[in-house]
C-alpha cells in the first residue's frame, strides 16, 4: 500500500492542476462574455436575455457550437445579421476558452 501512495499523490497533484487551468479559462471566459455580450444576452446558466430578441447564451445549441468554423469566425470577427449587435474580435485562446465555456451551460435539448 505504502509504495501506491507516490502515485496517487501525483495523481491527485496532476488533476488539481488540470482543474484550476480549467477553472481559470472558464472564469476568464465568463469574464469575457459578460463584459462583451451581456449588455443583450443572458450569458450564463440562466437568466433571461436584457434584450428578448438576443438569445441565453445557454441555448444556442449544437448547429452552432459544433460548427468547425464557429471558433474561427470568432477569432475574424463574429458579427450578425441583426443591425444593431457589433462586430467581436477574439484572440485564439479567448476564443477556444469561449466556446468551451458555451459548450459547458448548455440547456439538454427538449424532445421535439
Amino acid at each position: 500500500m505504502k509504495r501506491f501512495v507516490p502515485a496517487l499523490l501525483a495523481v491527485a497533484v496532476l488533476w488539481s492542476t488540470g482543474s484550476q487551468a480549467m477553472d481559470f479559462e472558464q472564469r476568464h471566459a465568463e469574464a469575457l462574455l459578460q463584459r462583451m455580450c451581456s449588455r443583450c444576452h443572458a450569458v450564463g446558466k440562466t437568466g433571461t436575455s436584457p434584450n428578448k430578441v438576443a438569445p441565453p447564451f445557454r441555448r444556442l445549441g449544437e448547429n452552432k457550437l459544433y460548427d468547425p468554423d464557429f471558433m474561427q469566425r470568432l477569432q475574424d470577427g463574429y458579427s450578425s445579421i441583426h443591425r444593431f449587435m457589433p462586430t467581436f474580435r477574439f484572440g485564439r485562446d479567448d476564443a477556444e476558452a469561449v466556446v468551451n465555456n458555451l459548450r459547458a451551460i448548455q440547456e439538454p435539448q427538449k424532445p421535439k
